[in-house]
């Protein structure tokens, strides 16, 4: 019975992930509340045809190994891995060569009525080279635009405040957003997280060890120093030492 209900479980989300690439691929359509009027946008399907999910990387191409993390901005375990375990993989894996990182940003539940937005304001921040700056700015301010805290709430003026704070071109970041340039990378997103079997947010993939949930740091660093071992890496230097206690 266990064994069913699993089952079970995996063909419903699947069939919900399903639902969502459709609205992403075969024709975006979502609604974003203003406070002046509601603005229905809609992405062409075949702009989406034949685009490879890329995601966004953070450290060196050379690193042996590449943690990969499936997020969706609203996804509140996406927010506390973000804020709580992100910031030492950086420091202590990423900066120190061991790893890089790349995160593929999407929408995992149409409950998150305000995911596509995030989304599409760190692609729009990313043209102007600002994609991780404001992916923090995003998670570190989860509770003041996310749905899930306050539904119906806009949070069109909040990320246009991250923008502005991050000293982007706003005439170029505000074009972007209102046209939902990027809507087409989410969608192939989606597609690739499919692909993977994801099934929940956040996921992180190490090697061959896919885990689901916000993992932990020494979770993570065990991960990767596993996967360097079986690339033939060599193993990691100790830091040195500076005499500091």
């Amino acid at each position: 019975m266990k064994g069913a209900r699993a089952g079970g479980s995996r063909r419903f989300f699947y069939l919900a992930l399903l639902l969502v690439v459709v609205l992403g691929v075969g024709g975006i359509s979502w609604a974003m509340n203003r406070t002046k009027a509601s603005s229905v946008m809609s992405i062409d399907p075949k702009s989406a045809v034949g685009i490879k999910a890329e995601g966004h990387t953070l450290g060196s191409a050379a690193a042996p190994v590449e943690i990969v993390e499936f997020a969706d901005f609203e996804c509140p375990g996406c927010g506390q891995f973000a804020t709580v375990t992100e910031p030492d993989v950086r420091e202590r894996l990423v900066n120190t060569g061991q790893a890089r990182f790349r995160i593929f940003p999407f929408q995992v539940t149409q409950a998150h009525q305000n995911s596509l937005a995030a989304a599409l304001a760190a692609e729009c921040a990313a043209d102007q080279n600002k994609f991780w700056e404001m992916h923090d700015k995003i998670f570190a301010g989860q509770a003041d635009w996310s749905s899930m805290y306050s539904p119906g709430r806009d949070p069109q003026p909040i990320l246009e405040g991250y923008a502005k704070s991050l000293g982007l071109d706003m005439a170029a970041f505000n074009a972007c957003f209102s046209e939902r340039r990027h809507l087409n990378k989410i969608a192939a997103n989606t597609e690739e997280a499919m692909r993977q079997k994801v099934q929940s947010t956040p996921t992180i993939i190490i090697g061959d060890k896919m885990m689901a949930g916000a993992q932990a740091y020494d979770v993570i660093k065990a991960a990767v120093d596993s996967a360097r071992t079986k690339a033939g890496a060599a193993p990691a230097a100790a830091p040195a030492d500076t005499g500091k206690k």
